[in-house]
């Protein structure tokens, strides 16, 4: 009698051991079954942006990438530099050479996208990070062979916060491949370079990227 009573014991742990198995929810799966579960994807992207800088039409270049959760909350990182060469001299020192505006920011992404899976849709997301902005002499090509100031060209520069929301429509070119386009405002804060002021560096933008990834 004992030895039925304690079989019927060890059946009865082992089926409920078993049930609290089978029951069990995890967050990352490959099986099916009717509990929803996390797509993990990702992509990366060149961008393009016009923007006004100093009362000029800036041009800035830059990437972006992250990780992408469910096909439409991206969580990542962005950069952007001043590709073009906008005329910034001195306000109290002459100087008998052209100084240009040198200009980049870089931060943590945020973005959701709308009904990934359809052919047309739209995105919104932000930025917030931090860049830098100063003068340098001579244009891009002439910088290498400029020995004054500093190895880099750089001086009068500063930090700076920024703030960048953004808009986008996307259309979907293959299931790996999309462009995009849309708009943005940038908020600087903080910046300390002679003769630029923070609203010389915020604004809008009209902002062009090809993405390529997992989505």
């Amino acid at each position: 009698m004992k030895k039925i009573v304690l079989a019927l014991l060890v059946l009865i742990t082992a089926q409920q051991a078993w049930a609290q198995h089978a029951q069990m929810e995890t967050l990352f799966s490959n099986k099916k079954s009717g509990n929803k579960k996390v797509s993990i994807g990702g992509y990366g992207a060149v961008v393009g942006k016009l923007t006004p800088m100093n009362d000029k039409l800036g041009v800035l270049t830059g990437i972006e990438g992250g990780v992408l959760l469910n096909h439409k909350i991206m969580l990542g990182a962005a950069g952007y530099g001043l590709a073009n060469n906008i005329e910034e001299p001195h306000p109290t020192i002459p100087n008998d050479r052209k100084e240009y505006l040198q200009c980049w920011y870089t931060g943590l992404m945020g973005e959701y996208i709308f009904n990934s899976s359809k052919l047309v849709h739209w995105s919104a997301g932000a930025l917030l990070g931090g860049g830098g902005v100063g003068r340098r002499e001579g244009k891009w090509y002439d910088r290498w062979d400029d020995d004054h100031h500093d190895g880099d060209g750089w001086y009068d520069g500063s930090g700076f916060f920024v703030a960048e929301p953004f808009v986008g429509v996307e259309v979907n070119l293959t299931t790996f491949l999309r462009i995009s386009a849309g708009g943005s405002y940038r908020f600087v804060q903080g910046s300390d370079t002679p003769g630029v002021s923070d609203s010389d560096l915020g604004g809008p933008a009209f902002k062009f990227a090809i993405k390529a990834g997992k989505f």
